[in-house]
């Protein structure tokens, strides 16, 4: 639970609008000089009364291959925080550049299913801000709860990096000395996505990161090419894991190499039971078939 008082705000804030104040943000920063605060904003935001929309719901379900519920999907409800976190990382007093930020890593506790039609209240606040061999990182955490309930239904944690920024006072750690020891197996399922996949994404989360939209937006950025959203990608894997995890589960996933597209990805799902054969946890992780470089992996676990 957040330490700090929110902000609370009047509506979910547009990220169209918040990425082009990132920009106008990183502009000012070049010519006034570098943001050097090594500390977090003092409060998060909330917004109150937060609903689904039933089409976006169902072309979401659609796009990562669900079959349609009446519950919110865990991706979906991390799409549905995005723009508060965005916001967090888009104040004055952030120390950070929002643009690209690289997605590390994910946590996520999904404690009990929510209906489509519950208003929710969603708050999003950031800590933790430490360093990283290439720069610099910090959560960003963000709870769900029914409108006027204290339980927390839904938990997110996204750890960033802010790759070649290194603020004052902040140490540098050390690189770990571990071997990549990833071996590519047998894949049980093998992904085509065309080069509109990160459009096709952006459609439904409303991310609309210009490293995912078009090779040119990508280019503009330092990319090569467009990009797959990582949360896409965990959130296919989580609906190929099945609805054998049930209601309440974890949900991690650790980034490694980006998707460029269009690409073919190869993953690899495996189960463990418990007594009884009841579900336990899947493991996952995805590569690219042609040159085995892994992509991400993760695990999916009972509460």
């Amino acid at each position: 639970m957040s330490l700090v008082q929110p902000v609370i705000l009047g509506d979910m804030p547009s990220l169209s609008k918040l990425y082009v104040n990132a920009a106008a943000q990183a502009a000012r920063r070049r010519v006034l000089g570098t943001h050097t605060s090594s500390r977090l904003p003092d409060s998060g935001h909330e917004v109150r009364g937060v609903t689904a929309d039933v089409g976006n719901l169902t072309a979401y379900q659609h796009l990562i291959g669900l079959t349609a519920r009446d519950t919110l999907p865990a991706g979906y409800l991390h799409a549905l925080t995005f723009p508060l976190a965005i916001s967090v990382m888009n104040r004055d007093d952030f120390p950070l550049p929002m643009l690209g930020m690289i997605h590390l890593s994910n946590h996520v506790e999904q404690r009990s299913p929510i209906l489509f039609t519950q208003p929710l209240d969603i708050v999003a606040w950031s800590e933790n801000l430490r360093g990283h061999r290439a720069g610099t990182q910090l959560d960003i955490v963000a709870e769900i709860r029914a409108s006027g309930s204290p339980d927390i239904r839904w938990a997110g944690r996204s750890t960033y990096l802010a790759k070649g920024v290194f603020l004052p006072g902040i140490d540098k750690p050390t690189p770990p000395n571990g071997v990549n020891d990833f071996a590519p197996g047998d894949p049980t399922a093998i992904w085509h996505l065309g080069v509109d996949t990160g459009r096709a994404y952006a459609a439904v989360s409303g991310d609309f990161n210009p490293i995912h939209l078009s090779v040119l937006s990508a280019k503009a950025l330092g990319m090569r090419r467009s990009i797959a959203h990582g949360m896409y990608l965990a959130s296919r894997a989580l609906a190929d894991v099945g609805p054998a995890k049930g209601d309440a589960f974890s949900w991690d996933v650790t980034f490694e190499a980006p998707v460029f597209l269009p690409a073919r990805v190869a993953l690899d799902i495996r189960t463990a039971q418990g007594p009884g054969g009841a579900w336990q946890r899947s493991d996952y992780v995805a590569w690219n078939p042609h040159s085995g470089r892994k992509h991400f992996s993760g695990t999916v676990a009972m509460l």
